[in-house]
């Protein structure tokens, strides 16, 4: 498969339907490669009997081993040929497979990421992550083993069925009366296969779910001394996923030899009959030839037919993940790239009397008014829980707002999510970081030098110690960096992707603070026609910048840091307490 091949979006991405006319001439492939490949097989019963009736001929002394010599060549050739057919439909049967899975995941991944915060908050995590990977390749393999089924097992039935009738069709009747009831118990299974997998599903995503719990939160249950009863937890998830796959897997592959046996019951049927046909006291007279090619046939049809039974259990699994996933798999939402603003412009923001809330709950601030220019650090602070990190959100379209963020004379809240993107960069005070390596954090895909960047937040030479340097791999969630590291890749990245107004939430909460304030300064150089919101806690820098948001009691207070510090106690008071100024002293 051509990896650098275009992926298609799905018309109708809820019907099975769709992802099959996707890839309809690779299933034209399959179809006649598939054809040629299971109409040859029927060559190797007939060779069998002909081999079988030129050793007993070379034993009566009526044929040469020269005859069968030639005959064995002839049989090779057309198994060459019949193989090379099989090799043809197997390669295209895996690139169908592959395709699908891509054009699978394409469409679920972009439903997902388009997906609002309360139908993310509605969705079990574990759930979704069993939804985004187990279920796609489980559906994809029902989806494959449909296909190659349809002609290893539909196909070669019909030409075996059809060479057995032509030898003895009352035999072929009464031998192959026992293959419909292997169908018929694999369809009487599917009520117990359909309901044991979907129970697997579930138990899956609970345990997902118990496992990023415990990995995400094991600090917290260690400070607390709870960590027994979150191991006592996932044990029980664990043990219930186990118990659950353990009946699935039981129900699916336990009942092959079943269908086996059942089967390979006409094969007592036709040693007996086919033994007269042979005497020539049966219904038709028979030589060895024609009795080893009927046997071998039967014998193959069969096999076939009992994994044309496991077939319907593999599609039955394949539903259940189908229809888990089938909620999820929506239009594909192209992203809007149109704008007739000139993202090249100086940016001036102004913010109005504005107020937020989350929806549903009380009023977080109110009344905030203030403007910001290229060029200038605009230091935002207040107590804990003071909306610091709600009004951060407000810029990003998280929290609706009421009043007005103009940007260059915008309404922010009248702009596409593409246009906000192209003007706005924002880091949260956690970061989230993928599990990749640094500069793949770093660039999120674009191919550029990211050494600036470093040393602007000062990693630059810790990195280059590494083993990989920036290729060094971050692990889950950052899991192999410390806490400063993790934020300074972070912010690296910010800074990387920078657009005209930069919002730092709490950026270096997990920086030293002689890092911090270099950290500022080459911010300040490098932010020369940008605008940057700094969220922080920690206010021994904020005399260096040129305006002070201060956030208190609901409201907020825009002035320069002196300014504040003679007007208003309470922002003296925390400036004081953290700086151990003489003023407070006294």
């Amino acid at each position: 498969m051509n990896k650098n091949k275009p992926i298609k979006n799905v018309e109708h991405p809820d019907r099975l339907l769709s992802y099959f006319k996707l890839e309809r001439w690779t299933l034209v492939l399959v179809s006649i490669s598939g054809i040629v490949y299971n109409i040859g097989m029927t060559a190797g019963p007939y060779f069998e009997g002909r081999l079988a009736q030129r050793l007993v001929d070379i034993m009566r002394g009526t044929q040469t081993s020269a005859a069968m010599v030639s005959l064995a060549i002839t049989y090779l050739a057309v198994i060459l040929v019949v193989q090379l057919m099989r090799c043809f439909k197997r390669y295209f049967v895996r690139r169908f497979a592959n395709n699908t899975s891509r054009n699978m995941r394409h469409m679920l991944y972009n439903s997902l990421v388009n997906m609002n915060r309360d139908e993310l908050e509605r969705e079990n995590i574990g759930t979704v992550m069993t939804k985004a990977v187990s279920d796609v390749d489980a559906c994809v393999e029902g989806m494959r083993k449909f296909t190659t089924e349809v002609f290893d097992t539909g196909v070669v039935l019909i030409a075996y069925a059809v060479m057995l009738f032509i030898y003895d069709w009352r035999l072929t009747l009464i031998s192959c009366a026992f293959i419909p009831v292997a169908y018929l118990i694999a369809a009487r299974l599917k009520s117990p296969i359909t309901r044991y997998n979907s129970e697997y599903k579930k138990s899956a995503g609970r345990l997902n779910s118990a496992t990023m719990d415990r990995v995400s939160n094991a600090m917290t249950y260690r400070v607390y001394g709870r960590e027994p009863n979150r191991d006592t937890a996932y044990e029980t998830h664990l043990k219930d996923y186990e118990k659950r796959a353990v009946a699935a897997n039981l129900w699916e592959n336990t009942m092959q030899p079943i269908y086996n046996i059942v089967s390979m019951c006409g094969a007592v049927l036709i040693i007996y009959f086919g033994a007269k046909n042979v005497l020539g006291t049966g219904w038709i007279s028979w030589d060895i030839a024609a009795f080893t090619t009927f046997l071998s046939c039967f014998t193959k049809m069969a096999l076939k037919s009992s994994k044309a039974a496991k077939l319907f259990n593999a599609v039955q699994k394949a539903q259940v993940s189908w229809m888990r996933i089938k909620p999820l798999m929506k239009a594909y939402v192209e992203p809007d790239t149109t704008s007739d603003i000139d993202f090249s412009q100086r940016t001036e923001l102004e913010v109005s009397r504005v107020s937020l809330r989350w929806p549903g709950g009380p009023q977080v601030l109110k009344d905030i008014s203030f403007s910001a220019h290229p060029g200038q650090i605009i230091g935002v602070t207040g107590a804990v829980a003071s909306g610091k990190s709600t009004l951060g959100k407000a810029f990003i379209g998280e929290v609706p707002y009421e009043g007005s963020i103009r940007v260059n004379g915008r309404e922010l809240s009248s702009l596409s999510e593409y246009e906000r993107s192209r003007l706005i960069t924002y880091m949260g005070h956690q970061p989230e970081l993928m599990s990749d390596s640094i500069g793949e954090n770093i660039r999120l895909g674009r191919q550029q030098d990211i050494t600036s960047c470093l040393r602007t937040v000062c990693f630059d030479e810790e990195v280059k110690q590494m083993p990989q340097g920036a290729a060094t791999p971050v692990g889950d969630g950052g899991i192999r960096l410390s806490g400063g590291q993790q934020a300074r890749t972070a912010l690296a990245r910010t800074l990387f992707n920078a657009q005209n107004i930069l919002i730092l939430d709490d950026p270096f909460s997990a920086v030293d603070r002689y890092t911090e304030q270099s950290i500022v300064e080459n911010l300040r150089a490098l932010s020369e026609d940008k605008i940057v919101l700094l969220f922080s806690h920690r206010l021994y820098l904020f005399p260096t910048f040129d305006r002070v948001l201060f956030l208190d009691n609901g409201t907020g207070i825009f002035l320069g840091h002196d300014e504040l510090i003679r007007s208003n106690a309470a922002y003296a008071e925390l400036y004081h307490a953290q700086a151990g100024g003489e003023s407070h002293e006294n």
